[in-house]
């Protein structure tokens, strides 16, 4: 693990290095606050420090300061060299932002276990973070497809329309269902209907372009958001049946023919109406003109203005 040692006197500086060294950190020394700054400002920056309360120009309570003001999802983890033994020292390093101390002169022994709590503190860190990433992961994905789910779709729909009020520009949205997908899990299976929903998606997300937005609004049906770039409100929803039917998906052996239905409907500017009732006139278009578009054979797009 990276540690970053800012120490102005010298010789504690080497001696501070090299018994870290020891110790199996990968020690990087500078003699002052400023130079310290400076190492926090590199890409992947280290993350437990080691600073002499007292240096000139910067001091460690400074670079306490700094490093806290600066937000980060993996904060570092401080410890502050001081010969300041008095509590209300003490008090003011720890509402510095640092989160432990070390007395000066110090007794090796206890800065090895201070420094291993510190590393104990960032892998706990480290461990939560990837936990939270990963909750908000499956609050916002599908676990299936890996696109938005039906309640972060609808979120970036409403945050859509009420782009489109601002800027008094258009939107397109499409509700779009495989064809007969209910015949594919009776033949193959779940497990194969699952690889064709996954297959699915991979080539819609190929015909949208990189701005365009795509949910998972219930079982085989998807939602999609499209900037009105031009005056052919089909034109991405042709693209998808054609990407999802340009040859049979292959799941666990078998070869599947696949289509998709779309229903489009287009936003213009509203200013009559709220953000929630524009989303559901406009799902509702929607979905209308994704039956039209059952009823006439499947495999096809239909607009509904």
């Amino acid at each position: 693990m990276k540690l970053l040692i800012a120490e102005d006197d010298k010789a504690s500086r080497m001696m501070l290095t090299a018994v870290t060294s020891q110790w199996n950190y990968d020690s990087i020394a500078v003699e002052d606050g400023e130079a310290a700054w400076q190492v926090m400002q590199q890409d992947e920056p280290p993350c437990l420090l080691l600073l002499d309360w007292e240096m000139p120009g910067m001091t460690g309570i400074e670079v306490c300061q700094k490093v806290r003001e600066h937000n980060s999802d993996n904060p570092p983890y401080i410890l502050l060299l001081t010969a300041r033994t008095e509590t209300a020292d003490i008090v003011k390093g720890l509402q510095a932002g640092a989160n432990d101390y070390i007395p000066k002169p110090f007794n090796a022994a206890e800065l090895q276990v201070r420094l291993e709590v510190g590393t104990r503190m960032l892998s706990l860190q480290s461990k939560l973070n990837l936990a939270l990433k990963d909750l908000q992961f499956h609050a916002t994905y599908d676990a299936l497809t890996e696109i938005l789910n039906r309640r972060a779709i609808l979120e970036a729909l409403n945050k859509e329309i009420a782009r489109v009020q601002r800027q008094k520009s258009s939107l397109y949205i499409g509700m779009c269902d495989i064809d007969h997908f209910k015949k594919i899990n009776d033949t193959y299976g779940h497990l194969v209907g699952d690889e064709v929903l996954k297959e699915v998606v991979k080539r819609m997300k190929t015909a949208l372009r990189s701005f365009d937005l795509i949910g998972r609004y219930g079982g085989e049906e998807f939602l999609v958001i499209c900037n009105a770039t031009d005056n052919k409100p089909s034109t991405a929803f042709e693209r998808i049946c054609k990407f999802v039917t340009a040859s049979p998906i292959k799941a666990n052996g078998h070869s599947i023919p696949v289509s998709i239905s779309c229903g489009v409907t287009k936003l213009d500017v509203d200013l009559e109406h709220t953000v929630d009732e524009i989303s559901l006139q406009l799902l509702g278009t929607a979905d209308d003109a994704l039956y039209e578009a059952k009823e006439a054979g499947r495999n096809r797009v239909v607009f509904k203005p």
